[in-house]
């Protein structure tokens, strides 16, 4: 692989970095983790379980007979759950099997913040889709390079898509943080959070932001540097025409001096030369 080709690979490593941590972030539920306090669940659930005493005053087939005791007070009476959620839905443990309970996020957020998540949303898809456009105007530039094509205008217009990409992703993670922080106030008793934190998810979409703006920052700098060898090679091509011009032989100077020639005693000459002379001076020498 020649020296060219392996920076144009070079080049596109990022944006496919950034467009896999994007696909990857948004299609996860990995963007906040945290833990929720729940009660844990009555005696009749799970009977003969420490601290309860399920007692039965009439016959075993008569439900409504049982009577429970439980001595567990304050924080003894609830359990930890862990949960995770992303841009879709929300899990969290299921008690008494090893599987996890989901449902849907845009259910579990206050109904004013509805619009905001799905601008988030739409920011995401975009960013994807300016991330994608930008790795197949690079691939087409790894594996089919022509000097008549004009690679400047597609370095021109991945630096631009790529930092467009960039912005959105910044302002489509804000956005979530804010919707998130607004549920964990003000959401549903059932589902707040006691601790919280962000997840890997969300470390890979920030990662994709910056990706986004290094491989902007990167063709920006291959489009100014083409641009500055364009010039150079246009000012040498001018400077070696002109040099060409200079060195050609130069015509004869027209500005002769007329002479003209008159008999005169001892074999002298007079020659007029009035017209290279002052006005006020003969114009006449005498050539022997």
């Amino acid at each position: 692989m020649d020296r060219a080709r392996r920076q144009r690979v070079l080049a596109l490593l990022p944006v496919c970095l950034a467009l896999a941590f994007s696909l990857t972030a948004v299609g996860s539920s990995y963007w906040c983790e945290g833990t929720r306090r729940v009660a844990k669940p009555l005696c009749q659930d799970h009977p003969g379980v420490l601290h309860c005493i399920h007692y039965s005053s009439g016959s075993r087939d008569n439900g409504t007979q049982a009577v429970q005791y439980i001595w567990e007070m304050g924080d003894d009476k609830f359990t930890w759950r862990r949960f995770h959620l992303g841009l879709w839905q929300s899990c969290e443990e299921s008690l008494g099997s090893a599987g996890e309970k989901c449902r849907s996020f845009q259910s579990i957020i206050p109904a004013e913040e509805q619009g905001v998540l799905w601008l988030c949303i739409g920011a995401e898809v975009l960013n994807i889709l300016l991330t994608l456009t930008s790795a197949i105007l690079l691939g087409s530039r790894v594996s089919y390079h022509s000097s008549g094509f004009h690679w400047l205008k597609v370095d021109a217009s991945v630096a631009i898509l790529m930092v467009l990409a960039g912005l959105l992703a910044m302002v489509a993670h804000m956005m979530y943080t804010t919707v998130f922080q607004i549920t964990v106030n003000i959401g549903p008793e059932d589902w707040k959070p006691q601790t919280w934190d962000y997840g890997w998810s969300y470390c890979l979409a920030w990662g994709s932001f910056a990706l986004c703006m290094v491989a902007s920052v990167t063709a920006t700098s291959r489009y100014t540097a083409a641009r500055l060898e364009l010039a150079e090679k246009k000012s040498v091509r001018k400077g070696s025409q002109l040099s060409q011009h200079n060195f050609q032989e130069p015509k004869s100077s027209e500005g002769v001096w007329e002479t003209e020639a008159a008999p005169s005693p001892a074999g002298c000459a007079l020659v007029n030369i009035s017209e290279h002379l002052p006005s006020d001076a003969e114009g006449k020498v005498s050539m022997c």
